[in-house]
């Protein structure tokens, strides 16, 4: 019986193998070349009697009435121009994001073949995380300053936060931010809506970046992805017992969903917890609910919350 169930684990392999595999030759069929603009060198090494062409040429960067004297002074400001090198020094040749950013496109093609082909633009921007890599249509403008790495000195934040610094997680961001276009918002103002809806967006990571892990998708370190795993059932049962996945409490929000140093169960496992678990337990609902269901990666994205959920039978594993 051992080896009859061992030869079956093999065939299904065999054959999982071989259906992914086809598909990742179908992308790689798909032609896609994207043109980047290195705005950031542009713009710092254009001289203050360059800026109008530079307005000319990149008017979606300086809005209307914001007066020179503002670029010029970022032009020379030390601490800018400090920030400047270090982006040069990690990332001279943008060559080998290009080409993983044309990877990435040619899976957004393969799924959503009315996909628009940006042109990319590198900046350096304000820093300002919650808009790391943006994708605008016709647009891809990534912000290098964010992808240093978390140690270099510009840095001041929380290193919940530093963590994702990292050139790795262009990719995931650029999903993210591609997410945002195909996923509707919750229409459930309640806790399972939020869950359901950054489940969607990690389970289009797990198509669109099939060689990343699963820490890299969420952005979580690879302990922090172990700690949710070990404790699924225990946060299940949390869930179910505090009456959170249908309540409306706009707390639950920054307790479970939002980025956050760990995740508030108000218990002693806090300090332990990641933040963002309820994204990764939805992520596992809406994994179940397409193991589980005849259904489109199309029909799975404009499904309500709670038929995901009804439908997904979805049980998280029991600790060990």
């Amino acid at each position: 019986m051992k080896k009859y169930f061992t030869i079956v684990m093999m065939v299904f392999l065999l054959v999982s193998c071989d259906q992914k595999s086809k598909v990742e030759k179908a992308v790689e069929e798909i032609p896609v070349s994207l043109k980047v603009h290195r705005f950031d060198k542009a713009f710092f090494e254009a001289s203050p009697q360059e800026l109008p062409n530079l307005k000319a040429e990149y008017p979606f960067f300086f809005p209307e009435g914001t007066p020179d004297a503002v670029w010029i002074e970022k032009m020379q400001n030390k601490d800018w121009r400090d920030l400047y090198t270090e982006v040069q020094r990690k990332y001279p040749d943008f060559s080998k994001q290009t080409t993983e950013i044309e990877d990435l496109f040619k899976h957004f093609k393969y799924y959503f073949p009315e996909t628009v082909m940006p042109e990319i633009y590198t900046v350096i921007a304000e820093m300002d995380y919650n808009n790391k890599a943006i994708y605008a249509n016709d647009k891809l403008i990534i912000a290098l300053e964010l992808y240093l790495g978390k140690e270099v000195k510009f840095y001041t934040f929380p290193e919940y936060i530093k963590q994702n610094f990292e050139a790795r997680q262009m990719m995931p961001d650029i999903v993210s931010s591609f997410a945002m276009r195909k996923i509707p918002p919750p229409t459930e103002k309640d806790l399972l809506g939020e869950m359901i809806y950054y489940g969607k967006e990690l389970y289009l990571k797990d198509l669109m970046l099939p060689n990343y892990t699963d820490a890299e998708k969420i952005g979580y370190l690879p302990e922090q992805i172990i700690w949710c795993q070990e404790n699924e059932s225990y946060m299940w049962r949390y869930f179910i017992d505090e009456n959170l996945l249908f309540s409306t409490d706009s707390k639950l929000s920054n307790r479970f969903i939002n980025l956050a140093p760990f995740s508030k169960f108000y218990l002693e496992i806090d300090n332990e917890s990641p933040g963002r678990v309820g994204q990764w337990i939805g992520w596992q609902i809406v994994k179940s609910y397409m193991e589980n269901n005849e259904v489109s990666l199309q029909d799975m994205l404009k499904t309500d919350a709670r038929q995901i959920f009804e439908k997904s039978k979805y049980k998280p594993k029991k600790n060990e």
